[in-house]
């Protein structure tokens, strides 16, 4: 007959010399105790962290242990999820042999994959921030192209634009009576005139 009140004795002190730091004993009846699981460090130090409470069934290891989650640090609920379903299945694949020390390294493991990914995800919203960048930047240089046609309709309207300057100011210093029109400024105001003298001969 299995003497299954020693059996968890024995994994309870083994479990105590394992993790010293992160084992802790909550109640003796029934045996319950928590185990605090850290992730190795991510690229910028940054960890992931969750704490397990198992508590043993009175027949455990022929039966699954109770287990939950009391605390967890930087894990998004999905996170949470996954790593319940890890100790179901754990516990199911391992039931008639002590299994804490195999949960605990398989929740070990799933942490530091998810420290992973946070580095993946930071690196791919990175990614993309600089492509949205590049992206605007592209089209803030990316104006009209020049063609023949579009260069063309811009000069006529610059002159026309340049003529109607020279124009106003003209007549502004008319008015103002500082000087007679010389033959240039005459000329530039009316491109007619350079014909006019030879019209009026032919007449």
């Amino acid at each position: 007959m299995t003497d299954y009140s020693e059996e968890q004795r024995n994994e309870l002190e083994a479990l105590e010399s394992i993790y010293p730091d992160s084992f802790t004993v909550l109640s003796e009846k029934p045996r319950t105790f928590t185990i605090t699981v850290t992730s190795e460090a991510g690229e910028n130090d940054e960890t992931v962290q969750t704490t397990l409470k198992f508590t043993y069934r009175e027949k455990y290891p022929d039966e699954t242990p109770l287990y939950e989650i009391v605390s967890q640090e930087n894990l998004d609920d999905n996170d949470v999820m996954d790593i319940i379903k890890l100790l179901e299945q754990q516990a199911e694949e391992n039931l008639g042999m002590v299994m804490i020390f195999t949960l605990v390294s398989a929740v070990q493991e799933k942490l530091n994959e998810i420290v992973d990914q946070i580095k993946t995800r930071r690196e791919e919203e990175k990614k993309q921030k600089e492509r949205e960048a590049e992206e605007e930047e592209k089209q803030r240089f990316h104006g009209t192209p020049v063609t023949i046609e579009n260069f063309l309709n811009w000069k006529a309207k610059f002159d026309a634009e340049l003529l109607e300057i020279k124009r106003k100011k003209m007549k502004e210093e008319e008015q103002a009576g500082k000087n007679k029109l010389s033959g240039k400024q005459l000329f530039e105001m009316d491109h007619n005139l350079d014909t006019s003298d030879i019209q009026f001969l032919e007449e």
